[in-house]
């Protein structure tokens, strides 16, 4: 009811034995709730509705940035105390940023949910955002970026690729920013981000686990329903052009073995290509009876790394392949056997017998997250943030079940053209070539 300070938005099913409450309190917050009693705990999950995608160029990593601040001191408090009072309580915390979203977990035992509340609302309207503190967690970020990017082949490498795919949209920029844009973060940019989005209608809470919904609903009106509302800007997200001719980049790393990462445009978690392609990558790369390992890892020895991701992301996004050629000596005839292979899914549909064993384990991947109540908190306010759906996973794999021969031809001569992609080519520095022909 409104007058309680919430409205009861509706029940929905998720899966055969579970429901999800949707409601939302009149500042805006969303909250999701699914009650599972089979162990005395429960998972507290705040999803913000903002990621890198939303930066602009000079201000990239700060979202990723302000989570580090996060975990600082708030007006009541003290630095230290939030890890103190949580370890104290048996509760575990984590934390992520990524292209579309910033969402904080806290996985606790049953009693210790009016701490959370309280400790979580304190955290979205009271950071003191201390200079000191925003100092140490530069130095702190910026380390983080030298050991994720900067001295890792693969970090370096995935942004490149990236930034090469997209020069428009907001999915060009690294999500933990650039050294030099988390160096000139003044004061003045954190407190206008938090200001700005870290406001009750930005922001969805999940809760998964044995809590009782009188007790979880009468504790969040009134720990959050004081806050006030903060005016959203307009995202300003400006959409990828299509990409008119292949790009090619190469990177020089300190790796043994040259590496090749291809990225192709791909379609939005929400698009209807978007499972049919996901089933495409489980026949191309998915384990030891995929088509790329089983003819580049096992037959040819071209290769000793196959991997494959289709980017499940608010926006259209990237169909990756990555592969680790033995020696260097073999990358052309590797990246020639690829070409080859991918031709063959654009030519010719797949066999009846590839489609269903990439069904069983896309559903099988789907489903091994919920045995949690931290994986069902994931999957409830990924769904909501991406799609505005919280079962969307059963629509998901509804979508999977559906697909046909057909569609993944279709999707293949959509997506697999060779002007949509760009190619990051990673091959060893100087001396590291000399020690892998020794090997």
């Amino acid at each position: 009811m409104a007058d309680h300070g919430y409205r009861h938005l509706g029940s929905h099913a998720f899966g055969p034995d579970l429901r999800v409450e949707r409601y939302r309190l009149d500042n805006g917050l969303r909250l999701l709730y699914l009650q599972d009693e089979r162990a005395p705990v429960f998972c507290y999950e705040t999803w913000f509705d903002v990621g890198s995608r939303h930066e602009q160029p000079g201000r990239t990593g700060i979202a990723h940035f302000f989570e580090h601040l996060m975990f600082q001191e708030t007006e009541s408090l003290p630095y230290g105390e939030l890890d103190r009072r949580y370890e104290e309580a048996g509760a575990e915390i984590n934390a992520a940023t990524y292209l579309d979203w910033t969402y904080y977990v806290i996985n606790a035992p049953r009693e210790a949910l009016p701490l959370v509340i309280a400790t979580e609302s304190e955290r979205m309207h009271r950071l003191t955002l201390a200079p000191e503190h925003i100092e140490s967690e530069r130095e702190v970020v910026l380390n983080e970026r030298r050991q994720v990017v900067d001295d890792d082949v693969e970090g370096a490498a995935s942004e490149l690729l990236f930034r090469t795919a997209f020069q428009t949209h907001g999915y060009g920029h690294p999500t933990i920013g650039s050294a030099a844009d988390i160096e000139a973060f003044a004061r003045e940019d954190c407190l206008a981000f938090y200001r700005t989005h870290y406001a009750p209608n930005n922001a969805v809470v999940v809760v998964v686990g044995d809590v009782g919904p009188a007790e979880l609903l009468g504790g969040l009106v009134q720990a959050y329903g004081p806050i006030a509302a903060a005016e959203l800007p307009v995202e300003d997200v400006r959409p990828e052009p299509p990409q008119q001719a292949e790009r090619r980049v190469e990177l020089h790393k300190p790796t043994p073995h040259p590496k090749l990462g291809i990225g192709y445009h791909a379609p939005a978690f929400g698009d209807v290509d978007h499972a049919p392609l996901v089933l495409l990558n489980e026949i191309l790369t998915g384990g030891r009876a995929s088509r790329l390992y089983r003819r580049l890892v096992t037959e040819s020895e071209l290769a000793s790394l196959v991997r494959g991701v289709v980017g499940s992301f608010r926006d259209p996004s990237l169909f990756e392949l990555w592969l680790t050629a033995r020696t260097s000596a073999a990358l052309p005839t590797l990246a020639g056997e690829v070409d080859l292979l991918l031709e063959a899914v654009v030519q010719e549909p797949v066999s009846a017998r590839e489609l269903e064993r990439a069904k069983a384990r896309a559903e099988l991947g789907s489903l091994q997250g919920l045995e949690t109540v931290g994986g069902k908190a994931e999957q409830l306010g990924f769904g909501e943030i991406v799609l505005g759906d919280p079962c969307a996973l059963w629509s998901r794999l509804e979508a999977f079940r559906r697909a046909t021969r057909a569609d993944l031809l279709r999707v293949a001569r959509r997506y697999l053209g060779r002007d949509n992609r760009s190619v990051v080519t990673i091959w060893p520095q100087a001396g590291e070539a000399d020690s892998e022909a020794a090997q």
